[in-house]
């Protein structure tokens, strides 16, 4: 028995496993659950080991590298958190990675989604990038990127003016911009649900096929 056919043999099993959920939760679905999540954080274990902390902390320590001695201590200091005694001196490492987290996610929202997007809008009523003038219908589709952008911002704006009578309103050009914008956001997530629909009914197809496929070459 060849190790390819072994290989196919356990494939052919876990996927059986797996779809007998179908006939509600039972111990062989949740075997093959813990054995996923178990393989999952073993493999990640290793990548950590070999790739974070002998490649980028022990190695440079070993290599006279007196700035790895920063990791080092904010990892220790994260640690004590483990202890309800010492578990306030782990509040500079969680201040720091929240801090850097938060850092991070902010610097990419801002010029990798807000500034890509209106260099995206603003490009269409400009020169292309091979000097042909800008069409008609390219700057049409510019106008609907352009509202589209402007429109799901505006729904997010939470801002409102106090009127006479006490009661808070928003402008009506803001009211009108958002209720367009939650159109373009429901086309959005539309399209995303319709993305993960289309991956999940591909890898049920895959696997239906693989079963298929198994069986009939060990009838033959």
């Amino acid at each position: 028995m060849t190790a390819e056919l072994i290989w196919t043999f356990v494939s052919f099993i876990l996927t059986v496993l797996v779809f007998s959920y179908l006939l509600g939760d039972n111990p062989l679905f949740k075997f093959v659950s813990a054995l996923f999540v178990g393989i999952s954080a073993g493999y990640f274990a290793v990548v950590i080991i070999y790739q974070v902390i002998l490649a980028r902390l022990v190695a440079p320590l070993l290599q006279g590298s007196l700035i790895s001695l920063i990791p080092l201590v904010l990892s220790g200091l994260l640690l004590l958190k483990l202890s309800p005694r010492l578990s306030r001196a782990g509040d500079i490492s969680m201040a720091v990675l929240v801090g850097v987290g938060a850092a991070v996610a902010a610097g990419g929202a801002v010029l990798g989604t807000l500034f890509g997007q209106m260099e995206g809008a603003i490009s269409y009523f400009g020169a292309q990038p091979n000097g042909t003038p800008t069409t008609f219908y390219r700057v049409v589709e510019g106008i609907f990127f352009l509202i589209g952008t402007l429109a799901a911002l505006a729904y997010f704006h939470f801002g409102a003016r106090r009127k006479k009578q006490g009661e808070q309103r928003q402008p009506l050009l803001v009211r009108i911009f958002a209720w367009v914008g939650k159109i373009f956001i429901a086309i959005t997530l539309g399209a995303v649900f319709a993305g993960v629909l289309t991956a999940g009914m591909t890898a049920l197809i895959e696997r239906s096929d693989f079963l298929i496929q198994t069986i009939l070459s060990v009838i033959k």
